[in-house]
């Protein structure tokens, strides 16, 4: 009888290699006590073409050879028991696909099919594939131990059966299905938290509902409060807290004022920025009959009014700080009682938690008191107009603020001879108008105003901290919250010091604390005005260690004190309150407190001053990229700022705004990143780029929602058509061998210099 046609025995389909060994791999862990030979594997994974049967004997080879199977006879390969091992770490997912698990601070990879659609930050509990030969070791989520509680921040897309939030989130690439019924109100186009309430496994998008409609997509505030959002950072006041403020009053009654030193009759004045309304702390000043000077730095008695865990002390504590934005202040406390009644405003009895200083005439401090005060400010000076009488030597108040400029200045040098390190970067602002849009750039400078009541500000802060931690030999101080900064690393002081060589400066990178710093110091005094400054000094920080608030007081590096601590602004700084507290506490003679919820509470602050940071930046970054996007196709000078193995930033001379020069746009050449020597060099024509290279850009793309700036690169004359200039023969040629971190470019175009 004839075969029919559709009776023919199917074509066995030859598997991809990498394909083969998955399917080996699995079936001999889903049999892990058996052993097989390569004809039974095969039969199992279902390799029937030909091809394949040298594959499988190959790979069962190679991996008997990686350890990541076992033979265990002659031909005869079973599942290595050992093979995978289980741990616990933190998700962290990317939405470019490369998510990973932290544990011990390495990152393993996780595939997305093996992370059970586990979100960034989630504790979870993973095994761990032993390293196959030339691969790294992969991870496979096993359990979410404790999925953390996050939103999402994009822009609604609602449709007639359905809605989506797009994200912004570089943690995220799938968008959110959200049903119509939880939208909350949002239209397309609207700006809006989600969070995710469900992402079964065979789905590719998770699904949510709306938290909140923060406004129109490209709206100020709305845009704003997403970056806000974004961090984890609150964007508006609880009703309840601010009620509760609201019944405060300020209480200055005779008996209260009876408890305290009462400097009403001494001349007093707050400097403060220009657009400030929060003033917390204000300078007195007097001379005594021995000729010496009684300064008095007054700061704001906020926790007179602001009780433990009271509502309002609760809210302050988990905001541990104001955040300030492009064009707003998110305070730490009701306006009511920032803007209102613990505001040193003058004119008005205000109560204060001051420390008093007696200064000779060459600012040495000859005694000091720390105590409850009540003062009235005779004058509320902005920067400008303080340093316009320092410049000038007449004004209000002439006498005593250069009195205490001279002084502040002989504070500072004393400063600098004993080690501290003097970063003086330029910060840039904008000018906003009504509608949040930014207009202009302009650089805040610090000038000798500001740097009159820095000095006061940390002589307060310094001495408060010493007045604790500063102890007879023998005995124990008591638990205390300090501001710390610890040493750099010495590698990333090295590092920064060949850097800088390169200039023609030479940091040290060995020595005292002392040594290290002064050459620093040289450093950056040298580098004004060149165009590397902004640059070398932002990697000067980078180089140092963050400063946090702890109870284990380490000293700070870069201010070169052993104690230190913030007491100075307890208006928008939760340490400062506890600071305040714990003074209070322990003159009435109280024990220690408790150092473990002490140090939780440190680090906690610490924790919500990043993020409070991270999200100043992102504004920033969010109005440079606004502040440009008027500004296409037009070229300006700038300086190479960071070099990455994804390319390079610049930032412009003319407004310090950062941008991306895409590796994948530099079409002229294959570029390899050298790490260590922080450049991208070019395999064909050696072209190299590198830290602090005056290039000239184009402005190619403004990304809001990414809050990036792109670049073009230029050549030095403006031209962008020079010619292709041909490849040296001795060059070898492109190969997929090449190393990891190399990117290629279409090579037909033209090139472009530095």
């Amino acid at each position: 009888m004839k075969r029919k046609d559709n009776d023919k025995p199917k074509k066995a389909i030859r598997m991809k290699k990498s394909e083969l060994q998955e399917k080996i791999l699995a079936f001999l862990e889903k049999e892990k006590k058996q052993a097989f030979n390569y004809k039974q594997v095969a039969f199992a994974i279902g390799a029937g073409h030909p091809a394949n049967r040298n594959d499988v004997i190959n790979m069962l080879d190679e991996l008997a050879a990686a350890e990541v199977i076992l033979e265990v006879d002659l031909g005869k390969y079973k599942a290595n028991s050992n093979r995978v091992s289980e741990n616990i770490g933190i998700f962290v997912r990317r939405s470019n696909g490369k998510n990973g698990v932290m544990i011990d601070d390495d990152t393993i990879l996780v595939a997305e099919r093996n992370s059970m659609h586990a979100l960034n930050g989630d504790k979870v509990r993973v095994e761990i594939s032993a390293s196959r030969k030339g691969q790294e070791p992969e991870a496979k989520v096993i359990e979410i131990l404790e999925p953390k509680d996050q939103v999402f921040i994009g822009t609604l897309n609602v449709e007639k059966n359905y809605a989506s939030l797009v994200t912004d989130s570089k943690f995220l690439a799938a968008d959110i299905i959200i049903p119509r019924l939880k939208l909350k109100g949002g239209k397309t186009g609207d700006k809006a938290i989600a969070r995710i309430t469900q992402w079964r496994d065979e789905e590719m998008n998770p699904r949510g509902e709306v938290v909140d409609i923060l406004g129109r997509k490209g709206e100020n505030t709305a845009e704003m409060h997403a970056i806000l959002a974004e961090f984890g950072l609150p964007y508006k006041y609880p009703e309840n807290v601010e009620k509760a403020a609201n019944k405060i009053d300020a209480g200055i009654t005779p008996e209260e004022v009876a408890k305290r030193e009462d400097f009403r009759n001494v001349i007093t004045f707050t400097i403060d920025p220009r657009d400030a309304k929060d003033f917390d702390d204000a300078l007195s000043i007097r001379q005594l009959a021995n000729g010496n000077w009684e300064i008095g730095v007054h700061i704001a008695d906020v926790t007179h009014y602001v009780t433990p865990n009271t509502i309002i002390d609760r809210e302050a504590q988990q905001r541990a700080t104001s955040v300030y934005l492009v064009d707003r202040t998110i305070p730490m406390l009701p306006e009511h009682l920032s803007n209102g009644i613990c505001s040193l405003r003058p004119d008005e009895d205000k109560l204060t938690y001051s420390a008093i200083f007696e200064l000779d005439s060459k600012a040495n401090v000859i005694n000091y008191r720390i105590g409850r005060t009540v003062i009235r400010s005779d004058r509320r000076f902005t920067y400008e107009e303080a340093q316009a009488i320092i410049e000038g030597g007449e004004g209000d108040f002439a006498k005593e603020i250069l009195t205490l400029d001279k002084l502040a200045k002989e504070l500072r040098r004393r400063r600098y001879d004993n080690g501290a390190l003097e970063f003086d970067r330029a910060e840039v602002r904008f000018e906003i108008d009504e509608t949040g849009k930014p207009v202009s750039v302009y650089f805040k400078e610090s000038k000798d105003a500001n740097k009159l009541i820095e000095e006061f500000m940390l002589l307060a802060n310094l001495t408060v901290a010493e007045s604790i931690g500063k102890v007879p030999k023998g005995k124990k101080a008591k638990s205390f919250v300090y501001r710390v900064h610890d040493n750099p690393d010495p590698e990333k002081i090295t590092n920064f010091s060949q850097i800088a060589l390169r200039f023609g400066f030479k940091v040290k990178s060995e020595g005292t604390a002392k040594e290290v710093n002064k050459s620093l110091n040289k450093m950056l005094k040298d580098v004004k005005g060149r165009g590397e400054e902004n640059m070398l000094a932002m990697l000067a920080i980078r180089s140092m260690a963050k400063a946090t608030y702890t109870t284990d007081n380490v000293g700070h590096y870069g201010l070169a004190l052993d104690y230190y601590t913030h007491f100075t602004s307890p208006i928008r700084r939760y340490p400062d309150m506890m600071v305040h507290r714990l003074l209070a506490k322990y003159a009435d003679g109280a024990r220690s407190t408790d150092k473990l919820k002490l140090e939780d509470q440190c680090r906690h602050s610490s924790d919500m001053e990043q993020l409070a940071a991270n999200a100043e930046r992102a504004s920033i970054r969010y109005k440079q990229v606004e502040f440009m996007q008027d500004r296409l196709g037009e070229i300006y000078s700038g300086v190479i700022s960071g070099v990455t193995e994804w390319g390079l930033y610049v930032e412009l001379d003319e407004n310090k705004c950062e941008g991306l020069v895409p590796v994948r746009d530099l079409a002229d050449d294959y570029y390899d990143f050298d790490e260590k020597n922080y450049c991208l060099i070019g395999r064909k024509f050696h072209n190299k780029y590198t830290l602090g290279d005056q290039v000239k850009v184009q402005v190619a793309r403004a990304d809001l929602d990414r809050k990036q700036l792109d670049f073009a690169l230029v050549s030095d004359d403006g031209n962008p058509n020079k010619p292709l200039r041909e490849p040296k023969k001795s060059n070898p040629r492109h190969t997929p061998n090449d190393k990891k971190k190399s990117r290629s470019h279409g090579g037909n175009k033209r090139r472009q210099k530095k």
